[in-house]
This record gives structure tokens, C-alpha cells and sequence, in this order.
């Protein structure tokens, strides 16, 4: 469009709530107007999207006092004075989001790079078949059956290479003749993302049972991986095949001004948008009461991972049993049972929607999001990492036998910035709380920018940033974005009980210096708005980003907590005997200002 854009409209159709924001054009650049929510309406007795989308534009309306919805019903596009929007945008995640399968040769090469593509498109992968992952086919094709995904993404061997065991795959494909999750009307969608040499055998064996669509090699050479078609072609997918089939999906197809994106696909876009942007790594997370997606860009390259089972209510005894008792209770301030434990725990399970009343509620609420966080970044870190099978020389037996994840591409101390988001973060009693967390949990080294989202737009802006990016990352950086402050966490040991690090912030009204001691978890004052020259010189053998013993220089950004100066190593040090672990986070929530003190 030639004209400026005025005025957006974003909504995300939530499983249970539709969110809509409304952007406009001031003299400040594109910022948040008003914002709106409604009952996502996907189910009986609406069986129609667009009611929770009108639901929720309606308030917009009402709150921004200027008609959005005409008499007709539908959204005004393009804006006609004070009418309407210039664009209207959408993503979704209602109807259980896109629920794929994904297939590829080797299970640690073409079939890793094939989840990669599938996941940075929004996707949950329910499974992944490979020729090596040791099931028979007969229960290969019992599993294919019985998932029924709304699509599947088969990748598998680089060009001009071997086609026997990409061939194979398809055959299982097509001996299944799985059906789609939301309905047998029309046929699954399938994605063929594998060796060139291989699409005759691939179109012969599911072209007439499938709807089969071909793209670029998403591993064209071993040392290249090819993402973006098969990702492309999914967002396409999703629109024309799975979203057709849920209740009003294609009414709201033709509202809106570019195609529904998958709400994480869209997440993923904005974390992306930023990274390049500004030239930095990224950590994106968000925490869920089922799941916790984390995104990432290290070196350029984005990933992103589900931890299913991982969430804050209904997978909140699961987050239990995975990280053992002793690690949560590592993160609680006092002295509690086992049973204790257990029965508050399942209390939230039963009743995903409640709040902590009292403050030890929360204190265990968040000792769990902690290792929620914890094992997902884990995760996280085992699937982003480098290209298996790179300028190595080998036959396909070896190629076949490669296990084990390669060197993971995040890197903690190269890590600029970490966003926050999903309601125990987000919505966090006090801002400080919401920042210890992150660094309890990811433990980031070095110097690291802390935020979190403020009201989760993260999926509307993402969408923007594909159609409007200066919008999108005027909006994410004014109004969404909540800087929390900054990390020091020097990584090493010093001799004796001497200084690990030696901090000097240069401010217009003077300098501060502080030692960060050993063990100790301290809070200085900066605050948002207001930025800093950092020096910092570590003790001989500690590094804070520039090396070992190195000093290091940053302009850092304050925020509603300040600076974090972390003392406590990496990885982390708690005290192993009760006593000794509770009188240090007592001193931790004392130097942070963490809770209300007892009266």
C-alpha cells in the first residue's frame, strides 16, 4: 500500500479466549490503543469463530469510541474517517492449533531438521517417524493411524541422492491412509520436503490418497538446511486445508487482510523480527497451563520447542514428577513436607483457574515454575543445535547409526535479552519475582536484558511484523515489552572469598561501583528508561562476556527491577542441607525486596 496505514486490528482466537488489540498512527509513531477479549466461540453452542471475534472487537469499539463493526456485521476495511480499520489481521491457536507428523530418514538429520521446520511453523509434533527410530513398520502404520494429525511433513535425503528409504516412508504413508483430526471430507494434507530425486516415488505413493504438496529440499546438502518453503507451504496448508474445516474459519479467512497464522508460528516471527533487527540473540518463552514453548535465535538461527506436559495448571503435577521433589523444593523459602507439597500441587491441577491467596501458595506456584522453565530450556537446548552430519565423510550404514544431539547453539553468555511471558510471569505479584524466575531458571551469563509481555500480544504483533514490521516492533517495543532490567552473573570462581567481579555504572548524576560478591544476590537501582555505562572487570579466571580475567564494556537499559548482580555461579549454587538453603533465599527475598515482609 502506497497510503500510510492508520489504523490495525489484530485478534487471536485463542482455545478459550479471543484477544483483540486495536494499533493507531500518533505523533509517537504506531502504539496500543484500547484492547479487548471474549469467549473463544469455536465449540457449541456457536460453532462459529467469528462470534468470539466480533465479541471481542465490539468492546475495542466501544472502549476506543469509534464503530470498527458496520451494520452488516462485518469489520470495516479499509478505514473511512473515523470507520473501520486499515487492516485486520489474524492468528489461532482454538481447535487445539496445528497438530502435525512429521517424517524423515535419519532420525538425528533430515527428520530433526523436518520437526525444526514443523515447530518454527506453529505446529505441535505429536511424532516423529524415521527409518531408524527401531519400530517395526507394521507399528509404524498403527501409530500413523492412530494420531490422525491435521497434516504430515515428509522430508528425507539430500538432492541426487539415495531415494530407496525416502520411498519407503511413503509407502508406510500410503499403507496407513491416515485420516485428519477434524474431519474425513477432504483429504490430509502432506508436505514433501525430501530429495528431488525422490518425488516420482513420493507422487506415486500417496499423490491420490493425499492432498500432496511438493517444496524445495529442506536439507538439499548436509551442510545446509533449507527451512523457509516447507515452512511456508504449512502456514498455506493450515489456511486452505485445517482451518477450512473448523466452525467459521472460512468467514474469518475472508475478513481478515493476510492469511491466519498459527499463533506460536506468529510468537516465533516476532522474537525473530527483534533478533534481526537489532542485531542480537534471543530467548523467547512462553509459559502455559499445559505446555511451555521456548524460541530462540543464536547466530541468526531460529528455533523454537514445545515441552509438552510442562505447564502451570493442568500439567503442573506433571512438572512434579519430572523434576523431582528435592529440585523443587530447592526454590521454597521454608520447610514443607513432602505430603503438604503433593496436596498443593494437585489442589492446582483440580482447579487450573485459581490464584495463590496466600503467600506460600505462591511461593511453591513459582518454585515449580522455576523448573517448569528449567527443563524446558533444557529441552530446548538439546534439539538447537548444529547441522548433523556436516562435512563429515560417511556411508549411509554410519549416517543411519549417528545418535546423540551435536553442540548446541545457545549460548547462555552470548545471550542479549530474554522475554517473559504467560500468566505466572506476566502477571506476577511483583515485577522482581518475574526476573528471578528467568534467572533462576535459564541461569544466563555474562550481561543479559530481562523482560516479560505485558498483556500477551505477542502472536497479534507477529502477524503484523509480516505484513507491517516498523508497526510491529514500535508497538512490541513500547507497549508490549516490559524491560525488567539487567543480569550480571560473572561465571567462574575467585581465590579466597575475594570479589568476583567489580561493576562501574557511569550516570549522568555520577558513578556507582559494586563488588559482586560470591554467593550473594544483590539489587541496584536503575530505572526504566534510564541507561548506563557498564564496566565491569572480573577476578583472574572469571569471565563476564569478554573471556577469562577479561574486562568487559555494555550499555545496559534500566527497568522496573534494576540490576541483578549474581554472585551464585553458574551453575547455580543452592545449599544442600535445608536449613542452610532457606536462611540463603531468605537472604535473597530480603536483598530483592521479593514478597511482602511478615509483620
Amino acid at each position: 500500500m502506497t497510503e500510510k496505514i492508520r489504523s490495525i486490528l489484530a485478534t487471536d482466537c485463542g482455545s478459550t479466549t479471543t484477544k483483540a488489540i486495536l494499533i493507531e498512527l500518533t505523533d509517537e509513531g504506531y502504539r496500543l490503543k484500547v484492547r479487548g477479549e471474549a469467549p473463544t466461540t469455536v465449540e457449541k453452542p456457536f460453532d462459529d469463530v467469528t462470534v468470539g471475534v466480533v465479541n471481542a472487537v465490539t468492546e475495542v469499539q466501544e472502549l476506543a469510541k469509534r464503530p470498527i463493526i458496520g451494520e452488516d456485521g462485518l469489520i470495516m476495511v479499509p478505514q473511512k474517517g473515523d470507520a473501520g480499520v486499515d487492516l485486520y489481521l489474524s492468528t489461532s491457536s482454538a481447535g487445539g492449533g496445528l497438530q502435525m507428523l512429521v517424517a524423515g530418514v535419519v532420525r538425528s538429520m533430515t527428520a530433526e531438521s523436518a520437526e525444526r521446520a514443523a515447530l518454527g511453523a506453529g505446529a505441535i509434533v505429536m511424532d516423529t517417524i524415521s527409518s531408524n527410530d527401531k519400530r517395526q513398520p507394521h507399528e509404524q502404520i498403527a501409530r500413523i493411524r492412530h494420531l490422525r494429525p491435521d497434516m504430515i511433513l515428509l522430508s528425507g535425503g539430500v538432492d541426487g541422492g539415495t531415494t530407496s528409504h525416502v520411498a519407503e516412508l511413503a509407502e508406510l504413508i500410503g499403507a496407513a491412509d491416515p485420516k485428519p483430526r477434524l474431519g474425513s471430507s477432504y483429504e490430509l494434507p502432506v508436505v514433501y520436503a525430501g530429495n528431488v530425486e525422490a518425488r516420482p516415488a513420493v507422487e506415486e505413493a500417496i499423490g491420490e490418497k493425499t492432498a500432496l504438496a511438493i517444496v524445495d529440499n529442506l536439507r538439499p546438502t548436509l551442510d545446509e538446511e533449507n527451512l523457509d518453503p516447507a515452512r511456508d507451504e504449512i502456514h498455506e496448508l493450515f489456511m486452505e486445508h485445517v482451518m477450512a474445516q473448523a466452525p467459521g474459519y472460512d468467514k474469518l479467512k475472508s475478513w481478515t487482510s493476510a492469511p491466519v497464522m498459527p499463533t506460536p508460528g506468529a510468537v516465533g516471527l516476532i522474537i525473530q523480527t527483534i533478533a534481526k533487527q537489532r542485531d542480537i540473540s534471543v530467548i523467547g518463552v512462553d509459559i502455559g497451563g499445559a505446555t511451555t514453548d521456548v524460541f530462540s535465535v543464536f547466530q541468526g538461527t531460529f528455533n523454537r520447542t514445545v515441552s509438552a506436559n510442562l505447564g502451570m495448571s493442568y500439567s503442573i503435577s506433571n512438572v512434579m514428577a519430572s523434576a523431582g521433589l528435592e529440585n523443587v523444593l530447592r526454590w521454597v523459602p521454608f520447610d514443607i513436607d513432602e505430603s503438604e507439597l503433593r496436596n498443593r500441587i494437585k489442589n492446582k491441577m483440580v482447579r487450573p483457574t485459581t490464584i495463590p491467596s496466600l503467600q506460600r501458595d505462591l511461593q511453591v506456584e513459582q518454585a515449580l515454575a522455576r523448573e517448569a522453565l528449567r527443563l524446558s530450556l533444557v529441552q530446548h537446548k538439546e534439539f538447537a543445535t548444529e547441522l548433523k552430519g556436516v562435512r563429515k565423510s560417511r556411508d549411509i550404514s554410519e549416517a543411519f547409526n549417528q545418535s546423540g544431539s551435536g553442540n548446541t547453539i545457545v549460548d547462555m553468555m552470548a545471550l542479549d535479552l530474554v522475554v517473559g511471558s504467560g500468566g505466572v510471569l506476566s502477571h506476577a505479584p511483583r515485577r522482581v519475582q518475574a526476573a528471578l524466575m528467568l534467572v533462576d531458571s535459564f541461569q544466563p551469563m555474562g550481561v543479559t536484558t530481562l523482560a516479560v509481555d505485558s498483556i500477551f500480544m505477542m502472536p497479534q504483533l507477529g502477524v503484523l511484523s509480516s505484513e507491517q514490521p516498523v508497526a510491529a516492533t514500535e508497538v512490541f517495543e513500547r507497549d508490549c515489552l516490559v524491560i525488567l532490567g539487567a543480569c550480571i552473573a560473572p561465571v567462574g570462581s575467585s581465590k579466597g572469598n575475594k570479589p568476583l567481579a567489580h561493576v562501574r555504572l557511569e550516570l549522568p548524576e555520577g558513578n556507582q561501583e559494586f563488588d559482586i560478591t560470591p554467593g550473594e544476590l544483590t539489587r541496584v537501582a536503575l530505572s526504566p528508561g534510564q541507561t548506563a555505562n557498564c564496566h565491569i572487570t572480573p577476578s583472574k579466571g572469571v569471565d563476564v562476556g569478554a573471556g577469562p580475567g577479561q574486562a568487559f564494556q555494555k550499555t545496559i537499559e534500566g527497568g522496573e527491577v534494576g540490576i541483578l548482580l549474581d554472585g551464585r555461579g553458574r551453575p547455580l549454587h543452592i545449599p544442600s542441607s535445608a536449613k542452610e538453603r532457606v536462611s540463603a533465599i531468605e537472604e535473597w527475598i530480603e536483598n530483592l525486596d521479593l514478597y511482602p515482609r511478615s509483620t
